[in-house]
């Protein structure tokens, strides 16, 4: 479709369907993968926990072993194995990213830590039990089971 001169451009379905609702946004951004680094493999496949940025600091030294984190201003992400999330509730503010996809990212978070060796993966129960003790929540399998 051409523009008529004095009229604003049509828009396509595929165009209208990519922008956000509300004064002022621009398109929607895809979600972004998190890249593992060039030298590495993920044999099992790669999820992601995001934390708020200012929860970052706090975990890292915490851990016994660090894999690949990236950090955008507002969140640090954490590579984990696939299905780490299986018969577990990471604790809010915390945020599981199935395939590692980085949610409304105008680009992807900078890698901020790389480990040494060719696995990307922060082991997921010493992450999630330090983001349970910093949220004061209790893990999954110390709750009580309500009938």
């Amino acid at each position: 479709m051409s523009a008529v001169p004095g009229r604003p451009p049509v828009l396509g379905l595929d165009t209208l369907v990519r922008l956000r609702r509300g004064p002022g946004t621009g398109p929607a951004t895809a979600p972004r993968r998190l890249a593992v680094p060039d030298g590495m493999t993920a044999p099992l496949g790669c999820d992601a926990v995001a934390v708020p940025a200012g929860l970052g600091p706090q975990i890292q030294p915490r851990l016994p072993r660090v894999g690949c984190v990236y950090a955008d201003e507002t969140h640090w992400w954490w590579l984990v194995p696939s299905d780490s999330d299986y018969a577990l509730e990471w604790p809010a503010p915390a945020h599981y990213a199935t395939g590692a996809l980085v949610p409304d990212s105008p680009r992807a978070p900078d890698l901020i830590h790389r480990p040494d060796g060719t696995l990307p993966y922060t082991p997921p129960l010493p992450l999630y039990l330090t983001l349970c003790r910093l949220t004061g929540t209790a893990p999954t399998w110390s709750r009580p089971v309500s009938a």
